[in-house]
């Protein structure tokens, strides 16, 4: 249903439910006619304020609530505390099973974190859900008081209604007199002074400045708005990426989110403190261990062709990744940020019968990406049936992995030679050799282990970052315009011999006050006074008086 229209005596329409107009200032309802003139929204109809006609109504009216949107950002800060408690998902050290880093390092508490999903806080649904209601109540308010504001600041006359001026915090009223005129033109020259613009109507003035500064909080909104599309945008795949890559020395990995990128690296090397050093000294007081200065990669990128059935690689660049100094390539930045030294690299074994001592050849395994099976020929055969490259037993009593991470090892074997084509099984771990449903022919005999530095480099990509600026940027804009300057207006008006100087303000009215009291300097009209601080002080000056009386 369409608002119903009225047309003011000075000929502004309006719509239904204003309570003055925007152009005269008439009081258009019983109740301002009563209380005087809300200049807050400059009297004009707030479509949340109307009644609830539609659905649709009702629900403008509940993101347009300023308590509705403070409830929002209360239940996101509580929610954003909570998830700082412990590490997110992807933040947390190391690549083991959530469940078990949240139980082993934070107990019970940690566990309970985790099984209510408080550790992936930041990209539930109901998290997004709140920064989505939030984004919308924000632009629903800003709708709901910017237009009808615009409006009626655009339909502003200079010549108002006798009830909006004599109603206006500040107001002054003075007989005319021969030397009126000339008062006017000197009040206005030094209102010009003050930057203030003028406008004249059948002898009557509006001056006004700083109007910009009733836009402040609208131009936050925008900010906001921009800056909450900006973490809503982290959501949406390839605009956000901030991971990690393990890559040992002489190892070539593709990089997370960015396949078609590979990763080679060439050499990890570490320099620490000289524990003998005068300097350091203090430092190396508290304890014996080394203390790393630096330590870096020597990578080099590679980039798939790109060409279906091409797997040729091209060369793109290479570069010594430190902490604060990235290989950058096409939006994403590759942080050198943690290593870990002499890891289990390959394990290497010979399968041997157990009566003779007799050896049938070698298998090297490869503890990050291991072969399923090794051909030692003549007939002997060992298949990787299952690997464990951090073996623990779980809940249930059977053999499981906390991680990708080869720290504790565990292989289980099936074995096939010449004299046992059925096969027998084996499990070799760390010193250990077991045989799990008979007593083996042959075992695997452990011969040899390498080990090889592993860097860890964070992979980080952010498309939203210019959005987060831009929006961080004006919402600091609005927060200056909107307190550093103040909308201020004065309107001087004769009426029945009388010169009217009524004047407002949204903020600093003592210096609003103040400022019109130089501007009336030298003149024969009186400066307005702050009727509401008179109102104040006759109240005290009757509940004394009231008080006194009783006294006595």
């Amino acid at each position: 249903m369409k608002d119903k229209l009225r047309t003011c005596e000075c000929g502004h329409v309006h719509k239904e439910g204003t309570d003055m107009c925007a152009a005269c200032g008439k009081p258009l309802t019983e109740e301002a006619k009563s209380e005087g003139v809300n200049m807050r929204y400059e009297g004009a109809a707030i479509r949340s304020k109307k009644q609830r006609r539609t659905i649709l109504d009702q629900v403008w009216a509940f993101f347009s609530s300023v308590k509705v949107g403070i409830w929002i950002i209360i239940i996101l800060l509580v929610a954003s505390a909570v998830g700082t408690l412990f590490p997110q998902e992807n933040l947390r050290p190391g690549i083991e099973d959530a469940a078990t880093f949240y139980e082993r390092e934070y107990g019970s508490i940690g566990l309970l974190y985790y099984n209510l999903g408080l550790n992936e806080l930041y990209s539930s649904w109901w998290y997004i859900a709140l920064i989505v209601a939030l984004a919308v109540s924000i632009v629903v308010a800003s709708f709901d008081r910017g237009i009808p504001l615009y409006k009626a600041l655009k339909a502003q006359r200079v010549t108002r209604h006798p009830h909006f001026m004599t109603r206006q915090r500040l107001f002054a009223a003075t007989k005319a007199a021969e030397s009126t005129s000339v008062d006017l033109k000197k009040v206005t020259s030094q209102l010009k002074k003050k930057r203030y613009t003028i406008r004249e109507e059948n002898g009557n003035l509006l001056a006004e400045k700083n109007r910009f500064a009733r836009w402040g909080p609208y131009v936050n909104h925008v900010g906001l708005i921009l800056f909450l599309a900006g973490c809503l945008m982290r959501y949406l795949p390839g605009m956000y990426v901030d991971t990690t890559m393990w890559i040992r020395e002489g190892e070539r990995a593709p990089v997370p989110e960015a396949s078609e990128y590979l990763v080679e690296n060439r050499g990890f090397s570490i320099d620490y403190y000289d524990p003998e050093d005068d300097r350091f000294q203090d430092a190396f007081a508290d304890g014996n261990a080394l203390v790393t200065e630096s330590f870096m990669t020597d990578a080099v990128l590679y980039k798939r062709s790109g060409i279906l059935g091409d797997d040729s690689i091209e060369k793109v660049d290479e570069k010594n990744i430190l902490v604060n100094d990235p290989l950058k390539f096409d939006s994403f930045s590759l942080y050198q940020t943690d290593y870990r030294e002499n890891e289990l690299h390959e394990m290497t074994f010979t399968l041997e019968h157990k009566e003779t001592n007799e050896t049938f050849g070698e298998l090297t395994i490869n503890l990050i990406n291991p072969e399923g099976t090794y051909d030692l020929g003549d007939g002997y055969e060992v298949r990787l049936v299952n690997y464990f490259p951090n073996f623990y037993m779980n809940s249930n009593n059977e053999p499981s992995t906390r991680n990708n991470i080869p720290d504790n090892p565990y292989f289980i074997f099936e074995m096939t030679t010449p004299d046992t084509p059925e096969g027998e099984t084996s499990v070799v771990g760390i010193q250990q050799n077991l045989e799990p449903l008979q007593e083996n022919e042959y075992k695997m005999t452990f011969v040899d282990v390498e080990l090889a530095n592993v860097s860890i480099l964070t992979v980080r990509k952010d498309q939203t970052l210019p959005l987060l600026i831009a929006g961080g940027s004006i919402f600091i804009i609005g927060l200056v315009q909107g307190s550093y300057w103040a909308h201020r207006r004065v309107w001087i008006q004769q009426t029945d011999g009388k010169v009217w100087i009524a004047g407002h303000t949204n903020r600093n009215w003592l210096s609003f006050q103040k400022e019109l009291s130089e501007s009336l300097e030298d003149t024969n009209l009186f400066t307005p006074i702050d009727q509401e601080e008179q109102k104040e002080s006759k109240g005290s000056a009757d509940v004394s008086g009231q008080k006194g009386d009783k006294h006595a």
